[in-house]
């Protein structure tokens, strides 16, 4: 079959074809941005790609569209296809019929941590020998793809299923279809990490995202497992509107299966299953939301059958996946990280572990409001209490950004300032930056690869 992805440089749409050419599909696509790293992935695997949405790329025409969610009516590839009466679904429609009908599915749900939990229990499943499939929203460190189907010659059992991790995400499916993407996977599995109003184009309150999360809550068989988060109230509220399925609860000192710090930063805790001692973790991840992670993949990996006792050591080997805090580089005593947040409670968290690792070193933080809520202003007043723990924050105001980031400036006490570019904010660091600082840029977008461009300036400097 040949088929056509719209929107395939996206990380979930990469992921797609990056499956379907495993599965032996001729694939192709269009994207309006074709440039690396995914475009590289892509035509390395024989995928070939158009830039752009020209109709003339659906001509002649493919067996089927797979439509991304970034595609909107007007797109002339959308509207030719529409016009045409081609075949078309959306990816996670595609994904479920396809791929995930005939796989033991796991799906990872959340506003934050889906990412890294994702990547963890794979590699715990993988670790157990299960040979697991998965399609997540990054490249995982310890497998370097962010998409594969898992292998069949080394399931133990020739009757048992493939397991498959997803990245199950919250947000709308397509421009034909407004559920949330995780109702079509099906999971057998569900973490349910924890839920907060985020997606502030697409969901007017939280109680909007609760009720997709109980749609979610309503396609895990009775033979299933939900492992859910055991502090949210939120989640709580969700499996009120009914639950059919067993839970075990996750948290620190509270749930099924609890953590108690080692190290206050977060990087060693004991295990315990229902008061039963499971052992210890020791491991590069910091903070108490890693922390919770690690727990809520622990507890999923046994349900999957996994001996969670001897899944423990693995954690030392996890590979946490790019742009996860991830080290860029260190010069002169300053060390430079990059870091996904795109919301109030992943910057507090992720600085939070990180004062816990550093004491009382000078944190500095270079923050670009990128996702939807944030240029929305939807988390604008949050914006400075969670930046509690940094010394000093450098803030990307773009011309286009809708709101006047002067409030939160203001709010963080003389520790703020604003920049219009890019370029200025690095003046701006190099011109603050000494020995022993710890710099984080915190970004969902790309932020004109700042991290790394700092990390130049300090060498030439």
């Amino acid at each position: 079959m040949r088929l056509h992805i719209l929107g395939i440089c996206g990380t979930f749409m990469g992921g797609v074809a990056a499956l379907a050419r495993e599965l032996g599909h001729v694939v192709e696509g269009s994207d309006a941005n074709v440039y690396p790293p995914m475009s590289t992935q892509l035509e390395s695997l024989g995928i070939g790609l158009m830039s752009g949405y020209a109709a003339e790329h659906l001509q002649p025409a493919p067996d089927l569209v797979v439509v991304g969610n970034a595609m909107t009516r007007g797109n002339p590839a959308v509207e030719y296809m529409l016009d045409a009466r081609l075949r078309y679904l959306s990816g996670p429609q595609w994904l479920g019929e396809t791929v995930l009908i005939d796989r033991d599915v796991l799906a990872v749900a959340g506003t934050h941590g889906k990412t890294t939990t994702s990547s963890l229990l794979a590699h715990l499943l993988e670790s157990a020998g299960m040979a697991p499939g998965f399609l997540i929203g990054g490249v995982p460190g310890n497998f370097g793809v962010s998409a594969r189907l898992g292998d069949t010659g080394r399931i133990p059992n020739p009757q048992s299923r493939i397991p498959f991790v997803i990245e199950a995400d919250e947000y709308d499916t397509a421009f034909f279809d407004k559920r949330s993407k995780f109702v079509h996977y099906h999971p057998r599995i569900a973490i349910l990490n924890n839920l907060e109003y985020d997606h502030a184009d697409i969901f007017p309150d939280v109680a909007a995202i609760q009720r997709q999360f109980h749609h979610l809550v309503r396609t895990v068989p009775g033979n299933g497992r939900l492992i859910v988060n055991a502090h949210d109230e939120r989640l709580a509220e969700v499996l009120a509107m009914g639950c059919w399925t067993p839970v075990e609860t996750f948290g620190i000192g509270r749930g099924d299966w609890q953590a108690e710090l080692i190290a206050v930063d977060g990087s060693a805790f004991k295990v315990t299953r229902q008061g039963e001692p499971v052992g210890e973790v020791h491991w590069s991840l910091l903070g108490r939301h890693s922390v919770m992670n690690a727990l809520a993949a622990l507890a999923a990996a046994a349900a999957a059958g996994a001996d969670p006792q001897a899944l423990l050591p693995a954690f030392a080997r996890f590979e946490s996946v790019k742009r996860r805090m991830e080290l860029v580089g260190e010069v002169n005593g300053v060390r430079v990280y990059d870091d996904f947040a795109h919301h109030p409670t992943a910057i507090a968290t992720t600085l939070a572990g990180l004062r816990a690792k550093v004491g009382d070193a000078r944190i500095l933080v270079a923050l670009e409001p990128r996702s939807n809520s944030m240029r929305q202003g939807a988390h604008a007043a949050a914006l400075a209490p969670s930046l509690a723990d940094a010394d000093g924050v450098l803030m990307l105001q773009r011309a286009e950004l809708p709101w006047d980031a002067g409030a939160v400036i203001a709010a963080l006490g003389g520790r703020g300032s604003a920049a219009p570019t890019v370029d200025a904010l690095i003046a701006g660091l190099c011109r603050q930056v000494r020995p022993g600082d710890q710099v984080v840029f915190m970004s969902n977008g790309g932020f004109e690869a700042a991290p790394r461009r700092f990390v130049e300036r300090l060498r030439d400097s």
